[in-house]
Order: C-alpha cells, then structure tokens, then sequence
C-alpha cells in the first residue's frame, strides 16, 4: 500500500487523493488542473434563533466548488459533524458527479451544524427559514445561481421551508419554485424524487450486470435474482434501494446495519417489515430475526453485494481486510476511506463509485428544476395523446381478428398496461434509468479499454474531469 495510505486520510484528503489519481492519466492544459481541483468559495454563517427562551447560536456552510456550469447544485445536510472541510469535499464531488451524469450544474454543498432530533417541527422551522435568509439574501440561494436539496437531515418539509421564504424575499420571481429541488409534490416538486437516489442504485446494479466483462472482474455471475446483498443504513437510501432489489430484481437482503445493531437473516430480510418496525421503535433491536449488538461486524456478512447507505469512512483501513462481498456500491457519499480502497483493489473486489451510484438523487433534482422552469408538469401534453394512438392500434388489431375468424384477444393486463400513457412519474424513472445507463457505459468504456485504468472510480473521475474541462476551455481558461 502507498505509504500515504497507511494511516487514514480526512475525507476531503480522500477525495484530494481520487482527483491526483485521475489527473495524473490525463493531459490537462498547465494550470487547469489547479483551478479544477479548487473550491472557489465558502460562506461561513452564524445567526442567532430565539428559542426556549433564549437565543441560541447557530453555523452554518455554503460551499461553491466550480461554476463552470450555472446554477450550481448540492444538497444541504443537518448534523453535529457538518464541518468547512467535509462540505467543501462534498461540494467538489458534487462537481464530478453532476458531469458524469451530464446533469448542467457546477458543484456546491451546505450544511448547518445541528441534530434535528433536538428540536421540534416549529424550532426547526425557525431556524431552517432564518438559514436560508442568510444564504438567500447573499444569493447562495437562487434559481439561476445556487439551487439546494435535500440531504442527511433533511427531506421535503426542510425543502418547502426554504422555498417559501425565498419567495417571501422575491416576490416577483416566477421561477422562484426553481430555487430548491426536493420539494413536496403539492409544492412544486416532483413524483420519484423521494426514492431517486435508493432507485439510482437500483438502476446502477442494472446496468452493471448488462456487462459480462464487469460481472467477471466481480467474481459473480448471472443475474441480480437470488443475490443476497447486505445494507448498511435503512434510512431514505438504503430502504428504496433494499425495497426495489428485494422487491423488483429478486435480490435477498440478508442484513440490515443500524445505529443501534444489525439484523441477519440468511432467507431473506422483508424490508418494509423492517423499515417500519424502526420508525415504531427507533432500531432495529427486537425485531423477529437474528440480532447482533455489534453492526459493524455485518459489513464483514458474506454476501455477493455490499451496500454501504449512511455513513462516510464506514469501511477503513481497521476492517477493509474482513470484507467479503466481492461487490461493493457506495450508496452514500465517501463510505469508504482511500486507504481502503486500495486495499480492496489489491484483494480484487469491485467497487461502484459513489460519483455514479447515488447520482439518482441530483438526476432527478434535475428534472424537478426544469419542470419549475417550465411551469408544467411532465407528461401533461403527452399523456392522453399516447393513450389515444395506443387504442387506435388495439382496436385494429381486435378488428383484423374478428374479421379473419382467428378469434384470439388480448389480455387484460396487457391492455392496460399498453394503454396507459406516461406519466410523471414513469418519465421521471425512465429518464433516471437512461442517465444511468448512459454514465455507468461512458466510465465502463474508460476502465476496460485502458490499461493504466484499473477501477471504476478512476475511470468516473476521469469522464467527469474531462468534462469539466472541455467547459471550462469553452469558457476561453
């Protein structure tokens, strides 16, 4: 292992170390890879919340890593660990993530250092609208500059908050919906954002094993029926995706990691069982399966699919070497240190970068964006048209068999599901299901066609650099 691995690097070091890699087999003009590498800003804000009392003191972050597409786009995160280097390094993979995605943003991030769970529904209102009066009136929040989403901590009530006061503050902007993506339906959001970045991961695995050179690099083979798959965080993420492999690909879940210890199963976890059985009891401990105090030691479960979905620096350099699962796809941001990735690389496994598996939630932030921007909702103009030419084509074809005596019929469910015209929420998960299908084959391309290339990460920084390059060379740098 390289000696600057034998100790744990920061998990902006980490991220550092991955751009080096990349750059490092490219031919970038001189100086271009310094303004690439770059934060271009970050704004540190401290307001007060009169609260129980008392006024209480708030930090929060507003990180802007490249504008070399506009608005930039990243999501805002609530928790105690929030800190400058940790936003910054999200707002940079944001950067690489929108390009490999070709989702037109630059990169940002945000967070406020708090725990949500200590406040309740008003408090938190009162702080999240006085956060985005800071960020607003600074324009780090604004349809055409600096779009946020949701992130850890955060969901569509935190969303609709930020929108509503960026519109009390701009009250002629029509396309003040388009501030903030990640919104409630019923407030300019848009159906399968909520589960995008769990089917995102979903739609990634797909893809993957469309690859017969890839499955093999993995040790695995066949299809994604019957393999069992171990999940670390049963939060937003995590569940989508567990619930869509079980439920869709014949996946079996044979562990779920929580805060509070794992669950093991070797038939087969029912995710939604599971899911609730935490809301109800805030764990999983006394749930009907086996129960391991210890979760951590579940990353160790044989399994053929390990899906890290919660947490940065989960797999390091102190249990890296107990990993069995030969594929691993990081369905959080930064599950696992530098330092282990190379010591999973020597031992062979494959990993699925976090730059492309939780893509799905930016993907869709970004047609939640354009849908506000154009003020109509998908499938609106269309639907109702393809329905009608559609039953054209059924009624013939009934026709030509009454009329030859063939006598045959088509089946129920195939009309309705030949009938039913697109919707919003179809359009969405076939557009999420072409962006992936789309990023995971340029990456695939850069990995098996070039020898210096040996892992999917480099081969996803390498795309997206390459991008964020041509841009910027349009720009005139």
């Amino acid at each position: 292992m390289d000696g600057n691995l034998a100790k744990e690097l920061s998990f902006r070091e980490s991220v550092n170390l991955m751009f080096d890699r990349a750059v490092a087999l490219m031919e970038l003009p001189p100086g271009l890879e310094d303004k690439i590498r770059v934060c271009n800003s970050t704004y540190t804000v401290r307001f007060g919340v009169k609260l129980r009392g008392e006024i209480k003191t708030f930090t929060g972050y507003r990180s802007v890593h490249s504008e070399h597409k506009e608005p930039v786009k990243g999501g805002i995160r609530y928790a105690l660990g929030v800190n400058q280097d940790e936003v910054e390094a999200l707002a940079a993979l944001m950067t690489f993530k929108c390009s490999l995605v070709e989702a037109p943003f630059g990169g940002s991030k945000g967070g406020l250092c708090i725990d949500p769970r200590a406040y309740d529904e008003d408090e938190l209102e009162r702080i999240t609208r006085r956060f985005a009066y800071e960020l607003v009136k600074r324009d780090l929040i604004d349809p055409a500059q600096n779009v946020p989403a949701p992130d850890m901590g955060t969901g569509e009530r935190e969303m609709a908050w930020i929108a509503d006061q960026y519109a009390r503050m701009n009250t002629t902007d029509i396309n003040a919906p388009a501030c903030v993506t990640g919104k409630p339906p019923h407030a300019g959001g848009i159906r399968g954002r909520v589960e995008a970045t769990g089917r995102g991961v979903q739609y990634a695995l797909q893809e993957f094993f469309r690859h017969p050179d890839a499955i093999a690099m993995s040790g695995l083979n066949g299809t994604l029926d019957g393999k069992k798959v171990v999940v670390q965080g049963l939060g937003n993420v995590g569940y989508h995706a567990a619930k869509f492999l079980s439920g869709e690909d014949g996946c079996k879940i044979t562990a779920i990691i929580e805060r509070d210890g794992a669950l093991v199963d070797e038939a087969g976890l029912d995710v939604e069982a599971v899911f609730q059985w935490i809301k109800a009891n805030g764990g999983v401990k006394g749930y009907d399966a086996t129960y391991v105090a210890n979760g951590a030691s579940a990353l160790e479960h044989d399994c053929d699919i390990l899906i890290p979905a919660a947490l940065e620096g989960v797999i390091n350099l102190s249990n890296a070497d107990r990993i069995k699962a030969p594929l691993i796809i990081e369905a959080a941001n930064g599950p696992i240190t530098a330092g282990a990735d190379a010591l999973l690389q020597q031992r062979g496994k494959v990993i699925i970068p976090d730059l492309y598996a939780n893509a799905g939630g930016v993907t869709v932030s970004y047609f939640e964006w354009v849908k506000n921007l154009s003020h109509i909702r998908f499938g609106r103009m269309q639907r109702r048209q393809e329905e009608s030419r559609h039953q054209l084509i059924v009624n013939e074809l009934e026709r030509l068999s009454q009329d030859s005596g063939i006598g045959w019929t088509l089946s129920p469910d195939f009309k309705e599901s030949y009938l039913r015209g697109a919707g919003e929420l179809e359009l969405v998960r076939s557009g999420l299901d072409d962006t992936m299908r789309s990023a995971y084959q340029a990456m695939h391309n850069v990995w098996r066609s070039r020898d210096d290339v040996t892992d999917l990460r480099t081969a996803a920084y390498i795309v997206a650099i390459e991008r964020v390059a041509e841009a910027y060379k349009a720009k005139g740098l």
